[in-house]
Formats: C-alpha cells, sequence, structure tokens
C-alpha cells in the first residue's frame, strides 16, 4: 500500500511540476531577452511574496518527487530494503527540501 501511494505522490508532483517549469522557463526566457543582468533579476525578486510561493511550491514538490525517484532507484540498484530504503528516501527529501528553500529564501529575503 505503502508503494502505491508514493507511485501516486510522485505522480500527483510530476503534475504539479509540470506548469512550474513551464512557468520558470517562460520567465527565463523573459528575462534573457529582456537583457536583464543577474543583480536586476535579484532586484526584482526581493521581498516578492509571490515569487517566495511560486519557488516555494516549487521546491517543495520537486523535493518530494526526487526522494521517491531516488529511493525506487536505491532499490533497484542498491538492494536497501526496509527502514534504510525509508530513511535514505526522507533524509533525501529534506535534503533537497533544505538547500531549495534556502536558495528560495536567498533569492526573496535575504
Amino acid at each position: 500500500m505503502l508503494n502505491l501511494r508514493l507511485y501516486m505522490l510522485q505522480r500527483i508532483t510530476a503534475l504539479l511540476m509540470a506548469p512550474l517549469v513551464l512557468g520558470h522557463i517562460a520567465v527565463m526566457i523573459y528575462a534573457i531577452q529582456g537583457g536583464l543582468t543577474a543583480a536586476e533579476i535579484l532586484g526584482r525578486t526581493k521581498g516578492s511574496v509571490a515569487w517566495f510561493a511560486f519557488y516555494g511550491l516549487f521546491v517543495v514538490a520537486v523535493s518530494v518527487h526526487g526522494a521517491i525517484g531516488m529511493r525506487v532507484v536505491m532499490y533497484e540498484w542498491a538492494g536497501l530494503k526496509g527502514k534504510w530504503l525509508d530513511a535514505f528516501m526522507y533524509s533525501s527529501g529534506f535534503f533537497l527540501l533544505l538547500i531549495g528553500a534556502r536558495a528560495v529564501w536567498a533569492v526573496t529575503f535575504a
């Protein structure tokens, strides 16, 4: 039953990530064609709750999606099972969430 839940959660996060990826790419193309520098882009994102929410949601979805995917890889390729497999999934998900949240915070509020 856990595997079905994880499978469904990974598919749901994929559905959530699809428009976020397209939005991210659209914004990056717009910024590059407008000739904005990295400093100008960061200047526009500072203090923006909208950008924080957009990229914060993106980070959460990617962290969950990636941790579940890495769980499958470690099960199939490394033979991890049981508690070790779950510990790997949760720790990798937490690590991804931590570094992603730190980046989002730095871009919007630091």
